[in-house]
């Protein structure tokens, strides 16, 4: 009996030093903390863990751009100007400046390779032309819904510039080959290489004909020629030199689906979006339709998911869609066409779907944003460009503004060649529609796209008063424009 009692004593004299023991180690930190005095009282714990947490939220994110703003403005008296017209970025030494990244969110025919020109023309971007299209290619027929993620991640790896991405979706090589033959990609296997500035200029190409800093159109024949091919590996690390990345795409749908990327504080991604009357994009489409019928069966996939679109946009008071879309209520006759006219409805409900969400979205993620009409761009390119520019953070280019104008400035539409960067005359470009499509063709795309044409200042047929429609490249801002645009929808709502 005594020998268990004594037992029992040892074990909870053992138990109760174990615990002390422990209570000793807890406390230990904050009794040391405290004896370190009143100088450091004020400095929170985990200053660096509280602010990467914190920055992952939409308040936070606003009011850190709130923080550096101020900051900047007290730094001098011209840094205010500095941010209000958008060049403190430009202005700043190259070792102080922070990479800026720009994607050109666009769709097919909307004049997305003539604006991604002049950022190909810019000696501080480092321009890419379209990559998504390998994506595309490889997960043929996906639809176009079910490849926006894929197509966010490559975004993100190639604004980081790692290519590897590229090296998924490449063509399959020899299946004897002891290794694929994507191990060993080249710039020669990227989409539209050969018109691209960097990679046709030193140092990629030794022998090519014009420097870098020279503006103006690069011949893909003469750099075919030229210019050998080179490694991945070498045009990432040249896009680690420039300051400034575009990214010109046509395959994204969703601007929804770009918001981690804006979110992201390493990236310092800006959103350029690009339209054009939905007339004239069908227009275009239908002169090149043999070229764009693979991809527009892959968009028309994605319209059953789009039906439950419109029962949203009903329930929110926005309106649903103003009557039987034609294209589906018509006979199919030649696929093509019909291919390309149910593409375009799909594509003028992502706009209107784009163009609610950028209304609707705060502050910090406007400030990131900006959406341009393509008849403005080719009749008042001067303006647009100085606009673009200080939106990017790049200085304006005497040789680049002169660029643009000529550019616009040509003797006709070109039209037989619709892939071809050339001269062309605006004013006959942007009208070209009236002439080439007829009414049923001009009401069927009125009848689908309406809401979008409402929202960018389209006017319809009989609503013309010049022509020309409304300048709204900075106009009214675009809450103002969406609210309006709502109570015209709620008008022609059935009751």
């Amino acid at each position: 009996m005594k020998s268990r009692r004594r037992r029992r004593r040892q074990h909870r004299k053992l138990l109760f030093l174990l615990v002390l023991y422990t209570l000793v180690l807890l406390l230990l930190p904050y009794v040391l903390d405290s004896r370190k005095g009143g100088e450091e009282a004020g400095v929170p714990r985990c200053p660096s863990l509280a602010s990467s947490l914190g920055v992952w939220s939409l308040e936070a994110a606003a009011a850190g751009e709130k923080e550096e703003t101020k900051a900047l403005i007290g730094t001098g008296g011209g840094a205010s100007e500095n941010l209000q017209n958008g060049s403190d970025f430009a202005r700043r030494p190259p070792s102080l400046r922070e990479k800026q990244h720009i994607y050109l969110h666009a769709t097919w025919r909307t004049g997305s390779s003539f604006l991604g020109e002049l950022f190909n023309q810019h000696p501080d971007v480092f321009y890419l032309y379209e990559p998504m299209w390998h994506l595309w290619q490889a997960l043929y027929p996906g639809d176009a819904e079910s490849l926006q993620g894929a197509l966010r991640d490559m975004l993100r790896s190639l604004f980081r510039c790692d290519f590897s991405v590229l090296r998924l979706y490449s063509p399959p090589g020899d299946p004897a080959a002891p290794a694929p033959a994507s191990a060993n990609l080249t710039t020669a296997a990227l989409f539209g290489w050969k018109t691209n500035k960097v990679i046709c200029s030193a140092p990629l190409c030794p022998g090519a004909p014009k420097p870098r800093a020279e503006v103006g159109l690069i011949d893909g024949a003469t750099c075919e020629r030229s210019c050998p091919p080179v490694s991945l590996r070498q045009l990432e690390a040249e896009c680690r030199k420039y300051p400034v990345v575009v990214i010109k795409d046509v395959r994204l749908l969703d601007l929804g689906v770009l918001v981690p990327l804006l979110r992201d504080p390493g990236l310092n991604l800006k959103v350029i979006q690009l339209f054009r009357d939905p007339r004239a994009v069908h227009n275009s489409r239908l002169k090149s339709k043999q070229a764009l019928v693979r991809e527009s069966i892959q968009v028309l996939r994605t319209r059953q998911k789009a039906d439950r679109f419109h029962r949203v946009l009903f329930a929110q008071g926005v309106g649903a869609r103003p009557g039987p879309s034609l294209f589906r209520a018509q006979a199919p006759g030649p696929r093509a066409d019909y291919f390309l006219s149910g593409a375009l409805e799909v594509i003028c409900e992502a706009w209107l779907r784009d163009l609610l969400f950028a209304g609707s979205s705060p502050a910090w993620l406007r400030r990131r944003y900006t959406r341009l009409r393509y008849e403005d761009l080719v009749l008042e390119p001067r303006t647009q460009l100085a606009r673009l520019l200080r939106f990017a953070g790049l200085p304006a280019l005497q040789a680049l503004e002169d660029f643009a104008l000529n550019m616009t400035r040509g003797s006709g539409y070109n039209a037989d060649r619709p892939f071809l960067i050339s001269a062309r005359d605006a004013r006959e470009a942007v009208h070209a529609w009236r002439e080439r499509l007829s009414q049923e063709q001009v009401r069927q795309v009125e009848t689908s796209c309406g809401q979008a044409m409402r929202l960018l200042v389209y006017p319809l047929s009989g609503e013309e008063v010049g022509g020309g429609g409304e300048n709204v490249a900075e106009g009214k801002p675009p809450g103002e424009k969406l609210q309006k645009g709502r109570e015209d929808a709620s008008k022609h709502r059935p009751r």
